[in-house]
């Protein structure tokens, strides 16, 4: 399922790479793209690995939170 969030608190494009790379390492993850600019996340994965993509995030930018 593919479903987009917006990203809070994102500060560099550098952390959103960071943060893009790692979601991708997760089990189930399909595909994820993190834009700066807009500060959006596209993930395309199974309902499970949501919850775990926040905790990627918060890894690599600890203030960012994603929105559903």
């Amino acid at each position: 399922m593919r479903k987009t969030f917006k990203l809070d608190e994102l500060d560099c494009a550098n952390c959103g790479a960071k943060i893009e790379a790692g979601i991708k390492q997760i089990e189930g993850v399909n595909n994820a793209k993190v834009t700066f600019m807009t500060q959006k996340l596209m993930i395309d994965a199974d309902d499970a690995r949501f919850d775990q993509a926040q905790k990627v995030a918060h890894k690599f930018e600890p203030d960012c939170d994603i929105v559903r």
